[in-house]
């Protein structure tokens, strides 16, 4: 019986995205989870002040 371990598939270079400037398919990736991020956030914010945004802020 062998001690060998199961080897990891490597992850080649040209498998990750890479960044670029402009309207790439990585920055629009990136783009859409930080606005998921944050429109959750805004939505934790509503619930636990039970005030909107606007309000919230001060700018009504």
């Amino acid at each position: 019986m062998s001690s060998e371990t199961p080897q990891k598939p490597s992850v080649e270079p040209a498998d990750l995205p890479e960044p670029a400037f402009g309207w790439t398919p990585y920055a629009e990736q990136i783009n859409g989870r930080f606005a998921m991020i944050g429109f959750v956030a805004l939505l934790i914010l509503e619930f636990f002040t039970h005030q909107d945004l606007i309000t919230w802020l001060g700018l009504r």
